[in-house]
């Protein structure tokens, strides 16, 4: 499945927000457009939106009318801005606009075309490496398993939300294929739903077991005993190990705390943000509250109705049972191993 393609020199995104009903797709020929496209949540997920943003950022490049690399330089600093601003909890698009500024400022000596044609090979290596990724991590998270489990997730971390394979719902595939998946729960993470509506769409397509639950379904059945551990991404880690991830996050944490249940946190190392100390530091995008007045074009509640819709929640590290990444499992302490971790695979 295909979240994000670069063909044609344009960028394709497959439209999420009228998944399951309908396969749509929005064609990008400026960074405007992506920028516009990660914003509303046409694509979403933090590796996916970093991937968008590297295409974005070439895309600015490739239309460009510089004639010298230096004027090229210029316009992509304003487009690295105008991205910059599409969403500001996933530190992944910031880390894909740095890697992409620096491959702009590293080859200034380049003739712009040949300057152009770095900047889409770089995003197109950022994709490659993203699906690598989420491969690797699948194997070290489905390691931590030896027999059928049950298992719960929030929000969507499949394809859809990365370059194409998945973080947690990646292991979530690894161990399908170990068969040693014995059902997923899905929370339907309200206001969006992406659980609803595109976890289930992609395991429908894997033919993995699942059942669909209300979020506040969740304690119920993890206090029953029927999920063995608690899988869910992440869209930014601080240097202590607090993890901002889909709002409703944090609540499971808590829950699968005081039922024992191990909840770990999946993300590619790109989702650890060493500048942020603690969750407190990282920002939480406030979203339209149509989201949570409308379900699809139905009104749920009266009018001047007052609305907070916070998209993110902080999970404390303590809370967190390990992270999961392409360098292996992280356990706490956190602030201590995050750090070790990061550095051992720069030196390597």
């Amino acid at each position: 499945m295909k979240s994000i393609e670069w063909a044609d020199n344009k960028v394709k995104m497959i439209d999420q927000r009228k998944l399951p009903l309908k396969d749509e797709y929005i064609i990008c020929n400026d960074y405007k457009c992506v920028a516009k496209a990660i914003k509303s949540m046409v694509i979403r997920g933090a590796p996916a939106i970093g991937v968008a943003a590297a295409y974005g950022f070439a895309l600015a490049g490739l239309s460009s009318k510089a004639k010298t690399s230096k004027a090229l330089l210029d316009d992509l600093k304003v487009a690295h801005s105008h991205l910059s601003e599409a969403r500001p909890t996933a530190v992944n698009l910031f880390w894909a606009l740095s890697r992409m500024m620096n491959i702009a400022i590293n080859n200034i000596d380049m003739s712009v075309n040949k300057l152009k044609d770095r900047l889409i090979e770089e995003a197109t290596i950022i994709k490659s490496e993203d699906i690598a990724i989420n491969e690797k991590i699948g194997q070290y998270g489905s390691a931590l398993f030896n027999k059928k489990v049950s298992v719960l997730t929030h929000c969507n971390t499949g394809a859809l939300a990365t370059g194409g394979y998945g973080t947690a719902l990646g292991i979530v595939r690894s161990l399908n294929k170990q068969g040693k998946i014995k059902r997923v729960w899905v929370d339907e993470t309200r206001p969006f739903l992406q659980g609803a509506r595109l976890t289930t769409y992609e395991l429908k397509k894997e033919g993995i077991e699942h059942i669909l639950i209300t979020d506040n379904m969740a304690g119920y059945f993890i206090n029953k005993g029927d999920v063995d551990a608690v899988l869910v991404g992440a869209d930014r880690i601080a240097a202590n190990g607090d993890t901002a991830n889909k709002i409703g996050t944090y609540s499971l944490a808590v829950l699968a705390k005081e039922n024992k249940v191990p909840f770990y946190v999946v993300a590619p190392t790109s989702t650890i943000d060493m500048n942020i100390n603690s969750g407190g530091d990282i920002p939480i995008e406030e979203r339209d509250k149509r989201e949570v007045l409308f379900i699809g074009e139905s009104r749920i509640a009266p009018s001047r109705t007052k609305v907070k819709n916070p998209a993110f929640d902080i999970t404390p590290a303590r809370y967190i049972t390990a992270i999961i990444t392409e360098l292996g499992v992280i356990n706490s302490p956190y602030d201590i191993n995050l750090k070790n971790k990061l550095l051992l695979n720069k030196r390597n």
